[in-house]
């Protein structure tokens, strides 16, 4: 008892504490409903994603065959040492990390800055080999699908991720704070009614009583 008032597991058996553990629970209420709508949309953007992954991979896949067939005519054509020396014109990529917000997971996106290559495709188009061109720009392409399957696989990887913890947190508050919190509810309510019966029978018992002595 503190100050006259009974406490249970730190619970007061107050008006003041009903009235606030009932705002307890719309407010939980409320957090859960925006936690279950925030995992759907989660949900749906990693199926979203997942299935342009598959397919990515299926075109990386299709890509990489002609590719290979690409070079080999090439080889053919124009010889080995012909490709080799094309290959040196080339520069490592240069790739750029940004992220965007989604539902408030930041998502990575891969850009590829200005490239420095010494081949241009007016260059390649007008004095490389057909067959070397045609190569050049197929594994062009695969690198670009190849960035892009791995843009997608980190994002969902991450989606993985806060799908996990959100349905973590929304469980808490279904199956841990609200029950707890109504079942507060119920042992004060509880309480403030068998109080209120008993100060009803204690003044009823003090007006008969007041009745009587009236009476002698």
């Amino acid at each position: 008892m503190e100050n006259g008032v009974i406490m249970v597991n730190n619970v007061r058996f107050t008006r003041i504490e009903l009235i606030n553990t009932k705002k307890r629970i719309k407010v939980a209420a409320r957090g859960l409903d925006l936690l279950k709508m925030k995992r759907s949309s989660l949900v749906m953007e990693f199926f979203r994603i997942n299935n342009e992954v598959k397919g990515l991979r299926e075109n990386i896949r299709k890509d990489i065959e002609n590719g290979m067939n690409s070079i080999k005519i090439a080889e053919i054509v124009d010889g080995t040492l012909e490709i080799e020396r094309l290959s040196y014109m080339f520069s490592n990529p240069d790739v750029n990390i940004i992220t965007k917000n989604i539902m408030g997971v930041k998502i990575p996106q891969l850009m590829l800055g200005a490239s420095n290559d010494s081949l241009d495709n007016i260059y390649l188009s007008a004095s490389v080999p057909v067959s070397v061109y045609d190569a050049v720009i197929l594994f062009r392409r695969i690198f670009n699908e190849l960035l892009e399957v791995s843009q997608k696989e980190s994002s969902m990887r991450k989606l993985l991720y806060e799908i996990d913890k959100t349905n973590r947190r929304s469980n808490a508050i279904e199956n841990v704070m609200i029950p707890r919190f109504k079942f507060n509810l119920k042992t004060i309510s509880e309480h403030l009614d068998e109080r209120e019966r008993d100060t009803f029978a204690t003044l009823k018992f003090v007006k008969g009583h007041i009745v009587l002595k009236g009476d002698e």
